[in-house]
């Protein structure tokens, strides 16, 4: 099999299932497997929800108890020009949130395993035969629930200053490349032989920058986040709207009862837009 066809083959089965055989990654002895939290994600209809300037609509911020401020927000990702860490799963993304100061970015290292069927044990296990075990300290482990699909993720968040930046400004191209060489975590570091990854990071391409605009309520008790999240058309000519409305929970239990709960009032309220998460692979395609 040519490399580049089991490449695709690992990225459709998830980075935990590679075939036997073949790996240049070193074999790793798990401990148990980590305990997630579970983060929903409903994606409402912008052509119903938004107003003709792009903000959401008094009605759903009555909703959900919601200000008519925001908390804007830009992010970029790093990847190579045929997405190589996004084929075994990774991603790397810089953010700049309104609340940070002007030198502040959070720079985040994202592991993905596909959940298969509801499987969460089997990709649990994938990922802990990775390393991503209940002895991994410097992960958040978060099962990612979307209209018909649940990924598995390990996010691994650092912070970091620069100087010369204002306002929303994300780094430019080479100072994006170096701070994320620089605090590029030991698990991507080492995912392949050699310098694989670092080599990516050092020339990477960045697909960016998106904005958004975050709204935060309150629904059934919990925080509920609405973010308006503003991408680039296929045709390269304006923008395309996407609203996801997003909680979390500790437990499976506590997220699927009230997964189903805000699904109907966004329902009910003709708001529901059924599709699943495509955010991080439309920035990735159009940028």
């Amino acid at each position: 099999m040519k490399r580049s066809a089991l490449l695709l083959a690992c990225a459709v089965l998830g980075a935990g299932t590679l075939l036997s055989g073949w790996s240049d990654r070193p074999a790793v002895h798990a401990a148990g497997v980590a305990t997630p939290d579970y983060e929903v994600k409903w994606y409402l209809d912008p052509a119903v929800v938004l107003g003709s300037d792009h903000k959401l609509k008094s009605a759903v911020l009555s909703a959900f108890d919601m200000p008519s401020t925001v908390e804007k927000m830009n992010v970029a990702y790093l990847d190579g020009d045929d997405l190589d860490l996004n084929a075994e799963g990774w991603n790397v993304r810089i953010r700049k949130m309104e609340a940070y100061s002007d030198e502040q970015f959070e720079v985040t290292y994202k592991m993905r395993y596909p959940i298969a069927g509801g499987n969460i044990q089997a990709a649990l296990n994938a990922a802990a035969a990775d390393g991503f075990d209940t002895d991994e300290d410097d992960y958040e482990a978060q099962v990612d629930w979307g209209y018909s699909s649940q990924t598995l993720s390990f996010s691994n968040k650092k912070e970091t200053e620069l100087d010369g930046y204002d306002g929303m400004e994300l780094p430019d191209k080479g100072d994006a490349r170096e701070i994320a060489e620089d605090l590029i975590p030991g698990k991507l570091e080492n995912w392949r032989s050699g310098d694989w990854a670092v080599d990516i990071v050092h020339d990477a391409h960045i697909y960016g920058p998106v904005s958004a605009k975050r709204s935060i309520g309150e629904w059934d008790g919990e925080k509920l986040y609405i973010e308006v999240w503003e991408i680039k058309k296929a045709s390269g000519s304006g923008y395309e709207y996407l609203v996801e409305a997003s909680f979390k929970e500790d437990n499976y239990a506590a997220a699927a009862s009230k997964r189903d709960s805000l699904k109907n009032k966004l329902v009910a309220e003709g708001w529901f837009l059924p599709q699943d998460g495509l955010k991080t692979t439309k920035i990735l395609e159009r940028y």
